[in-house]
């Protein structure tokens, strides 16, 4: 073929015509022409059948009696037929209808090794050697042919028989046609076990072959390969069909394979993708020429492999991988941000609260490892007027979204704990409003208190967990029949505050309730539990205290974000 690749479908069809009909023009020349041989004058006629009987034995047919002329029988013609084949007679009833065929002549040849051959069953009836016949539709259809003279073609029948090592079935195809009013019937195995084993590989490996014979211009296809192109079983498309399948942009791919095997080469595989239906599929062609002793291809051999979902699955997994990847680096930027958040809202603690009579210490617990921050916030600082104040929250979630209403609500109250006179029941009054007012805000809970230099909390509360108070080694909960609502639940709520005297050496835990809530136990047990774990830490500070009670929480699976603040009376 010509070196220039073709890259449009048009032109590969015209190259290859063009060299097809060199090859055949050379194949011709190449043949010559061979006489056919003619019989010989006066040759003897036969005086045995073709299937070895004798004439007295009436060549192995039922036809019997004087005169009988084995070579004028239809029956000398079944030897040569390559299936299993018998002449049936119809045997018909009191009615005059057809109720069964007797056998009156029959081949060598077995469908299946555990059948018998026609030929032994001469004389016998047909659902006598045939038991199970009668539910198959075959004796109906033999007996249309003899009717109405239309020849039966790939007639199906699941013919099971009991044998002496077992039962056996076989999947025959039945052809018959009329014959002088009887009915010459041919059965073959629908499939012989190569050709099952074939099939069972092509479709347990979507692939299949093709046979162009080049100079008749006949093609086969294999059942595999129909299946993949979706064309009926028998209408096979040829090489200039192909043509018009492949995919645009493949054409010179296809063209190459085509070149090499039509220069006599085997060329190395290709995948190639075709049109099929609307749809396209990605085949691996490999092919090989036949070539003859004058050393020109005269048939092409095509495999094709159907690599359609092999590489949607390849694509699958790809876009999965870069959907991962992708979550991956959001993950990573939201755990950055959220870090970084952390550390702007989550403050540390100035000495000058020190200087007021107080150490405090704070740690943040996140149900998830990778989460640096959640809805759960706290507040220490000392405001221009000598109070410490002192606040912790739980804003509903996890993530970024409650990590902004975390610090809406935080920034809220740090603006409004500078207004003047104000107290801890004002504040939380206010930020009720203010998250009220936010239509898209969810409902968040906190403890607001100030430390005066008295040594005083005076504190509210929004449907938080009361502090814990350590004082002289016992820990008891800050009485809460003062405390209100949830912040956002109900607008124009006015929250009360308490007032509690501490002394030198006592200890306030303030945490949120992811600590001790549990699902399926009692708060009021995790809250005892706590209350346990803070009595032990009696004669420690802070810093020693707070370390002590994360430690022991260290290994429970805790079921939401945890933050605590231990502050100490000095």
């Amino acid at each position: 073929m010509s070196p220039t690749v073709p890259r449009e479908p048009e032109t590969l069809k015209r190259l290859i015509i063009h060299e097809v009909a060199l090859l055949r023009a050379a194949a011709g020349r190449s043949a010559g022409v061979r006489p056919r041989p003619a019989a010989p004058d006066g040759a003897d006629a036969p005086t045995a059948c073709a299937c070895g009987g004798s004439p007295d034995r009436s060549h192995s047919c039922a036809d019997g009696g004087e005169g009988h002329d084995p070579w004028a029988c239809v029956c000398a013609a079944l030897p040569a037929v390559p299936v299993s084949a018998a002449l049936l007679a119809p045997v018909t009833g009191e009615d005059g209808r057809t109720e069964d065929f007797v056998i009156r002549a029959g081949n060598h040849v077995r469908s299946a090794a555990w059948l018998e051959a026609p030929d032994q069953q001469v004389g016998r009836r047909l659902r006598e050697v045939r038991p199970g016949v009668d539910g198959t539709g075959l004796l109906d259809s033999l007996t249309e042919v003899l009717r109405t003279g239309r020849a039966l073609r790939g007639f199906p029948v699941d013919y099971t028989e009991r044998r002496p090592d077992g039962l056996h079935r076989a999947k025959l195809l039945y052809d018959a046609a009329s014959c002088s009013g009887q009915v010459l019937v041919t059965w073959r195995p629908a499939h012989d076990p190569a050709e099952l084993m074939s099939l069972e590989a092509q479709y347990i490996a979507t692939m299949g072959w093709a046979r162009f014979d080049l100079l008749s211009g006949e093609t086969t296809w294999s059942e595999g390969l129909c299946a993949i192109f979706r064309t009926p079983p028998g209408r096979p498309m040829s090489l200039l069909g192909l043509c018009d399948a492949v995919l645009f942009d493949d054409v010179p791919r296809w063209g190459r394979l085509l070149r090499a095997l039509l220069d006599g080469e085997e060329p190395p595989g290709s995948d190639i993708r075709f049109t099929v239906n609307g749809d396209v599929r990605t085949l691996h062609v490999i092919g090989r020429p036949v070539i003859s002793t004058d050393g020109l291809p005269w048939a092409l051999h095509l495999i094709a492999r159907d690599l359609t979902s092999v590489i949607h699955g390849r694509q699958r997994l790809a876009a999965t991988r870069r959907q991962t990847e992708r979550l991956r680096e959001e993950a990573a930027a939201e755990h950055r941000v959220a870090s970084a958040l952390r550390e702007a809202l989550l403050p540390r603690h100035s000495s000058e609260i020190a200087r007021l009579g107080y150490a405090v210490a704070a740690a943040y617990l996140p149900v998830e490892e990778d989460a640096a921050v959640g809805g759960d916030w706290y507040k220490c600082r000392a405001l221009p007027d000598g109070r410490i104040l002192l606040a912790i929250g739980d804003a509903c979630g996890h993530g970024i979204a409650a990590v902004a209403r975390m610090a809406q609500q935080r920034h809220a109250l740090a603006g409004l704990a500078h207004t003047p006179d104000s107290d801890a029941g004002q504040l939380t009054t206010w930020l009720n409003e203010l998250v009220c007012a936010d239509a898209s805000a969810e409902t968040a809970t906190a403890v607001i208190g100030h430390l005066d230099h008295d040594r005083r909390l005076v504190w509210a509360c929004a449907g938080h967990p009361a502090p814990l108070l350590l004082h002289g080694g016992a820990a008891t909960a800050l009485d809460t029949r003062h405390r209100g609502p949830l912040l956002g639940l109900l607008p124009g709520e006015t929250y009360a505050v308490d007032e509690v005297a501490l002394e030198r050496g006592d200890l306030l835990l303030l945490y949120t309730d992811g600590l001790v809530e549990r699902r399926g136990e009692d708060l009021e047990d995790g809250i005892d539990a706590l209350r346990a774990i803070l009595a032990d830490c009696a004669g420690r500070d802070a810093r020693q205290t707070l370390d002590a009670v994360v430690a022991h929480y260290a290994d429970d699976s805790l079921e939401d974000d945890t933050c605590l603040v231990a502050v100490e009376v000095l």
